[in-house]
């Protein structure tokens, strides 16, 4: 299992063939995603943590770990992949999860009922590096779903500057008020100068211009 990094898109496979899990533990990896892998069924959802645990604390911190898909086999002993499927679509924390049905068998009944309950995809064995370019876009949904409901820190950026901007605009005003109140006085007491000024008795050959 490797390190879980931001740009890689994590996705649980879930077979019960050693083999068929590694190799789509490879596929997953040349296409760049984090890959976390179980043998069965029950086994995934008590990763996802919809199964009951000894540990109390295995839920809680699985609950925590981000899943962009879920790709299973359809044959699986005690759980099949649609089992698995039903399981994940019934839960409101985890049913907007992709998930992509395998099988070595194509029988059309079988995936026409996978896709009707939810399935993105339905492979056949064995799945192919074609089949895995596929799953993006599924991916990226939830990726931007998720992203999308959290406000974003450019969302958060653009509000700041309004509540700070506003003391500012107000003193800006303020200063104007001031500036026109002086230059308001200062006209009265020009006014005032001029108006005694024409009260003095006139000198010949002098006049004042306003």
């Amino acid at each position: 299992m490797g390190m879980i990094t931001e740009s890689k898109f994590h996705v649980l496979a879930v077979d019960d063939s050693l083999f068929d899990r590694k190799m789509i533990e490879r596929l997953l990896q040349k296409s760049s995603c984090q890959v976390t892998t179980v043998d069965s069924g029950s086994k995934a959802l008590e990763f996802l943590g919809l199964r009951e645990s000894n540990d109390p604390n295995a839920v809680e911190t699985h609950q925590e770990v981000e899943i962009n898909l879920i790709i299973t086999d359809y044959c699986m002993p005690g759980m099949t992949g649609y089992d698995l499927l039903k399981k994940v679509k019934e839960s409101s924390a985890f049913k907007s999860i992709p998930v992509v049905i395998m099988s070595s068998e194509n029988v059309p009944a079988r995936i026409s009922r996978c896709l009707e309950e939810g399935a993105e995809e339905f492979f056949l064995k064995p799945v192919k590096l074609a089949d895995v370019t596929k799953l993006k876009p599924h991916m990226m949904k939830t990726k931007l779903k998720k992203e999308g409901e959290k406000p974003s820190e450019e969302e958060n950026a653009t509000l700041k500057p309004v509540i700070e901007i506003l003391p500012l605009h107000q003193e800006l005003e303020s200063e104007q008020h001031e500036s026109s109140t002086l230059s308001s006085n200062k006209r009265k007491a020009m006014e005032e100068v001029i108006s005694t000024g024409r009260s003095r008795p006139k000198y010949n050959d002098i006049t004042t211009s306003v």
